[in-house]
């Protein structure tokens, strides 16, 4: 028998990160106040420590959206992997070359470009999803607050084009220097 509604308990569980983040910087802070050669710069450090932790916590459960879609999605060892019902494939980091969120009849689908022109497809809901964040979180010069900007609806589109079926393709991030080289 539980004396907090299940409700909170979730709410509770999805923000404990951002939560513990704020205690580290909470007791640095506390720490910081004590005075001292050693407790001051302790402290300092423990609240610059929290506070960057409940900051990217913070990124992180923005970027979870709520809701069902079908597949799953695994991050192995700089691979990304979607299995849906119908349709699937791989896309190496560093392969990577183009990040769109497309949102097309209410549902929104990370569209990832392979530097050869190969796209992946991946619903934004997929079981697994999540896990994007961090593996996005690794390319090179990418606005991860862009980046959850764009999932939260908060912003414009950097390059949008709607079609007839309401489609809007949002371009997140782009790598720099990809193309045909010549000596």
């Amino acid at each position: 028998m539980s004396f907090i509604r299940p409700e909170l308990l979730e709410t509770l569980h999805r923000w404990r990160e951002t939560i513990a983040g704020g205690a580290v910087a909470a007791l640095g802070l506390w720490s910081a106040t004590r005075g001292g050669y050693l407790l001051t710069p302790l402290g300092l450090l423990l609240l610059a420590l929290g506070l960057s932790w409940a900051v990217t916590a913070w990124r992180r459960v923005r970027f979870l959206q709520d809701g069902e879609a079908p597949g799953i999605v695994r991050v192995t060892e700089a691979q990304i992997a979607y299995f849906g019902p119908r349709v699937g494939g791989f896309v190496g980091l560093p392969d990577l070359a183009e990040i769109r969120l497309l949102t097309l009849r209410g549902r929104r689908i990370w569209k990832l470009k392979q530097g050869d022109g190969q796209l992946l497809h991946i619903p934004v809901e997929s079981d697994g999803a999540e896990t994007l964040f961090d593996a996005f979180a690794t390319l090179p010069g990418i606005d991860m607050a862009a980046l959850v900007a764009a999932l939260g609806g908060d912003g414009t589109p950097s390059d949008s084009r709607v079609i007839a079926l309401a489609e809007v393709d949002r371009l997140i991030w782009s790598r720099k220097g990809a193309g045909v080289v010549v000596r």
